[in-house]
């Protein structure tokens, strides 16, 4: 098995490796608190919660049983070379556990408040039962040669595949209402935080190793923080710059035709005199 050549780059691995767990764990909490005290979830998009849930659950199966199961390790030195060490790390576990659990809060949240008509897409209810139904075939696949390491592959590669595609719908969205109101931007800047550091975390074990193995032996997590700090950089455009002055404020009620709730502009945020 490979150990640490300098003790200073694996404390700066750890360190960078626990500010991703913070600063991706802590992401979770600004839309949670968000929708719980507008007691609203209108201005988040649906599609992007359930891919996400499901994007958290693949990622959290790849990094549990790479960690503890001594046999996929196995079959990861034998592919990769003993001299490598295992590119999960005790925090992605954390984080990974943490993410699902606030995610499945976030959903729950949308099922109790206030939603407008807002609805979960058939397309993502699609693509969700789609990916679960080739991962559990994949599961099937793997049992008669024990190809763990494949299987475990087959669920990484399902979060990249998640990671690309769960922030579209919120974007496109935020586009269409020329307002990023009811998304909070707190979350994108955390996730931004730890997308740059996880991306860190693995340079300085490359450094330290003189290899870049675990860049492809894990390419999930490397495509999983560049996709992550690109659709940040998208969200804090149309946050900060496109629409800064068009932050739209959503009545927590509906119209009597129970369409979607209205949408004022900033602009109308004055009172006008009204004529008595």
């Amino acid at each position: 098995m490979a150990s640490w050549n300098s003790f200073p780059l694996e404390i700066t691995y750890e360190v960078l490796g626990w500010a991703a767990f913070l600063s991706w764990s802590i992401s979770f909490y600004p839309q949670v608190m968000l929708n719980f005290r507008r007691k609203s979830v209108v201005g988040l998009n649906f599609d992007f919660v359930v891919l996400n849930l499901t994007k958290h659950s693949s990622y959290l199966i790849y990094n549990a049983c790479l960690y503890f199961s001594s046999a996929i390790q196995n079959q990861y030195y034998e592919k990769y070379g003993y001299e490598q060490m295992i590119p999960v790390a005790a925090n992605d576990v954390a984080f990974s556990i943490h993410a699902v659990f606030l995610t499945a809060i976030t959903l729950f949240q949308i099922v109790i408040y206030e939603r407008g008509t807002q609805t979960v897409s058939k397309i993502t209810i699609g693509i969700v039962s789609a990916v679960w139904f080739f991962a559990a075939v994949c599961v099937f696949i793997a049992l008669p040669n024990q190809s763990w390491l494949w299987l475990i592959s087959i669920f990484n590669s399902i979060q990249v595949f998640m990671t690309v595609i769960k922030y579209i719908p919120q974007a496109f969205m935020n586009f269409a209402r020329k307002s990023t109101d009811g998304f909070s931007i707190g979350n994108i800047l955390l996730d931004l935080s730890g997308g740059v550091a996880s991306y860190g975390q693995m340079v300085v074990q490359s450094i330290d190793q003189d290899s870049w193995v675990n860049f492809y032996g894990n390419i999930g997590k490397t495509l999983l923080s560049l996709v992550s700090i690109f659709f940040d950089i998208i969200f804090i455009c149309q946050h900060y710059i496109l629409y800064p002055h068009k932050k739209a404020q959503v009545s927590s009620k509906l119209t009597e035709e129970g369409k979607e709730p209205l949408v004022k502009s900033s602009e109308s945020d004055h009172p006008q005199s009204e004529n008595v």
